[in-house]
């Protein structure tokens, strides 16, 4: 297996440093600066070879009695675990280390928005916590390149340049989001490899190879004087991976016997029994369909990030005859970042550009695309509603849905296969094909980390409450005491030492929303205007008034917009005019010149006579203009 992990990793050289001027290099093996100590630090050391010597992880050895040992016992500081993202959540995974004024940084990733937030573009972790130490952070180390774990780096960059370690696809993926937010220059990248230890203060972390639905993916063992803590990162079990680099179970042994003090582990399966079922069966899948499909067109929407996925695809068009074209933003940069890396292995003359296929017969093109959740600005989701500039449904396209929705996408899913079919498309999906498996370990895998790492305390990471919840519950079965399991909140200070594990204060860690260009400035007050506006509108009233007189010298103006039909209700809008005319001639009578006090009644009795109408409650914004 290693063999063929050099051979694919010599296959291409690439100098980032001269191409992006960024600080690392890649030579032919993968490594950083030659496969020596990196120049931006001496902290990296390939321990692939020496594991119990050269390594020096730390982890604590068996003690005569044949006890296991968690740490140094002259050691009284705790090790300080502060989850600032991906608890109670999907998404937005980034957890703060910190031992004797140490700190670093495992992930930065974003979320998508739900659908009480309207406009806005992505959520990102509250850096406040990580700014307000970043003297003591001493980098980031990412366990993979999916958004939800690199997503939020440029807006980390924006305020605190801190070095980053990575493997080789998940930093070439981070320099693409770096580029785009003009950030790569400055950016201070090192690329490890899975047994190269990082070393960072008094912290040691040592990447560990696990399967996922993404190359280059690692779990870590991180030790300092309390003791070594394992995160799993996310993970499953495939012992036929697409790639034939299986999970480094052995490894995970390896520390399981030398003592782990906690175990902190993916638990987005944590809900669903058995194992996890390997990336292999939907390449058989995909070869009994494009069969199926005959001298029609295949269109494939699937995760970007899904390299297997993509490759088992391309695989198929190729050994069928036909073209394969990419359309969607991210799907064009991880294919075009994936082959120069040489984690895809694209044929000659398979690939082609999207404004090409009109140049080919439907029965010879496969079309790849993102818009597998049915997002609204996706390919996919253009092409469904005709809304794509080089693709157009034909009658008798086979669509191919190669995901499974994320919880809430269901409805946006539905939406876009509706409007497929009504145009004459067939359209295949989970249900009825073997056409997607998850990149994240089930209930027997989750068991078996547990049962090869024998951690002494345990913390669910990475999912919803309930998936928390069920994970801790495994731990339970497998003999972990009550006591010696956690579920944390995002913020929550989590204390370990040889004998404790208990959470002690808690920082502040929230979301940021991103709108645009704007990092921050839509909060909640925004965002129920936004929701108040869909769902009951808003009529502007405009009037001038003379500064001298303060008579009225035009309007009202009524303007309604997402409120009513104003041709279909103008005996409303004139009932609304007379009101607001009666408003102003008694504040003339009372006196009242302040024009906020004047704003506030209008505001108020109008809303109370809309209401009392049309059972409706608008947004009123009067307007006052002094001539």
């Amino acid at each position: 297996m290693n063999e063929k992990k050099e051979k694919r990793d010599g296959e291409k050289t690439v100098n980032k440093s001269a191409q992006n001027k960024t600080r690392s290099t890649y030579n032919k093996k993968g490594t950083a600066d030659g496969g020596k100590a990196m120049k931006n630090t001496s902290a990296v050391k390939n321990a692939a070879n020496d594991r119990n010597g050269g390594a020096k992880t730390q982890a604590a050895p068996h003690n005569r009695q044949g006890t296991r040992r968690y740490g140094n016992r002259q050691s009284a500081k705790p090790l300080k675990i502060i989850p600032l993202g991906g608890l109670g959540e999907i998404g937005k995974n980034i957890t703060l280390y910190e031992y004797d004024g140490d700190m670093f940084l495992s992930d930065c990733g974003m979320s998508f928005p739900d659908e009480e937030m309207p406009g806005i573009d992505i959520v990102i972790p509250d850096f406040t916590y990580v700014l307000e130490n970043k003297d003591k952070i001493k980098g980031l180390v990412v366990t993979h390149g999916h958004e939800d774990h690199i997503g939020a780096i440029p807006y980390l960059l924006r305020n605190f340049n801190l070095p980053i370690y990575a493997t080789r696809l998940t930093i070439g993926l981070i320099e693409g989001k770096l580029r785009e937010h003009k950030l790569l220059n400055e950016a201070k990248l090192n690329v490890t490899n899975p047994g190269d230890v990082v070393t960072l203060g008094k912290f040691k972390i040592e990447f560990i190879h696990v399967n996922h639905s993404i190359p280059d993916a690692v779990g870590f063992a991180i030790t300092c004087p309390a003791g070594t803590v394992i995160q799993t990162g996310d993970f499953k079990i495939d012992t036929t991976p697409i790639d034939d680099y299986v999970i480094d179970i052995g490894r995970f042994a390896e520390l399981g016997k030398k003592g782990v003090l906690a175990l902190m582990s993916d638990s987005t399966n944590a809900e669903r029994p058995g194992f996890t079922p390997s990336e292999r069966i939907v390449g058989d899948s995909f070869s009994n369909l494009f069969k199926k499909a005959e001298d029609h067109r295949i269109i494939v929407a699937t995760f970007s990030s899904n390299i297997h996925r993509i490759q088992q695809i391309i695989d198929e068009a190729y050994r069928c005859g036909r073209k394969v074209a990419v359309s969607g933003r991210s799907m064009i940069n991880v294919v075009s970042v994936a082959a120069e890396l040489g984690y895809l292995n694209v044929p000659k003359d398979v690939l082609i550009d999207i404004e090409m296929i009109k140049n080919y017969q439907p029965g010879e093109l496969v079309i790849v695309t993102t818009g597998s959740q049915g997002e609204p600005l996706s390919a996919l989701h253009r092409i469904a509603f005709s809304d794509h500039r080089q693709v157009e449904i034909i009658p008798g396209d086979m669509i191919i849905i190669s995901a499974t929705p994320i919880p809430g996408n269901e409805k946006l899913v539905s939406k876009v296969v509706n409007e497929l079919m009504k145009r004459g498309a067939n359209v295949v999906y989970e249900r009825m094909y073997d056409v997607h498996v998850s990149g994240h370990a089930c209930q027997e895998e989750l068991k078996l980390m547990m049962s090869i790492v024998k951690p002494k305390y345990f913390i669910p990471l990475h999912g919803e409450q309930k998936h928390l919840m069920k994970h801790a519950m495994l731990a339970r079965q497998m003999g972990i005491p009550e006591e010696n399991i956690l579920i944390a909140d995002n913020g929550n200070v989590i204390e370990l030492t040889k004998n404790s594990l208990k959470t002690t204060e808690t920082v502040q860690a929230g979301r940021v929303l991103v709108d645009g260009l704007g990092v921050g400035d839509v909060g909640s007050i925004v965002l129920r205007d936004r929701k108040h506006l869909a769902d009951d509108g808003i009529i502007i009233i405009a009037v001038s008034i003379d500064g001298v007189t303060r008579e009225v010298v035009s309007g009202p103006d009524v303007v309604s917009r997402g409120f009513v039909y104003v041709k279909e209700s103008e005996r409303l809008m004139h009932d609304i005019d007379n009101l607001v005319c009666d408003i102003l001639e008694s504040c003339y009578i009372d006196g009242i010149k302040d024009w906020s006090t004047i704003k506030t009644r209008i505001k108020d009795r109008t809303a109370r006579f809309v209401s009392a109408k049309t059972r409706r409650s608008p947004m009123i914004l009067p307007i006052i203009m002094e001539v």
